[in-house]
């Protein structure tokens, strides 16, 4: 399964993202709760429905604020440049076997490829 992050929503939103919507056709993208929090602080086309429609998604099971601080620390995960919703997306991809980031942010990139869990799509 796929969790796309911010950026990688907000990207569909403005101008589409062909990629994106294959695997979501496909079943294949799972949501965070913090990650729809975030996009609902943006400006979005016919908001109610498309909130509703991303709190219906597959949900990844979310991590505890104290266990994804735990994280932070024994994984080496500070000053790397990301910030706390992103490191809730981490930890989600890490306690959901087979779930895989996407993102086009270079720092969290970075932070997922050296966790293995980054998705590399376009």
């Amino acid at each position: 399964m796929i969790l796309a992050d911010a950026n990688i929503w907000i990207d569909f939103f403005r101008h589409g993202k062909p990629e994106l919507r294959k695997l979501l056709d496909n079943n294949q993208v799972v949501m965070h709760p913090h990650l729809v929090a975030e996009l609902a602080l943006g400006s979005l086309r016919n908001r109610p429905l498309t909130l509703a429609k991303l709190d219906s998604m597959p949900q990844v099971r979310p991590v505890d604020l104290r266990d994804v601080r735990l994280m932070i620390e024994s994984r080496g995960l500070y000053s790397r440049g990301i910030g706390l919703t992103d490191a809730h997306l981490i930890a989600a991809c890490l306690v959901n076997p087979g779930t895989l980031l996407w993102t086009s942010d270079a720092r969290l990139g970075n932070v997922a490829d050296s966790l293995g869990i980054r998705a590399l799509l376009p």
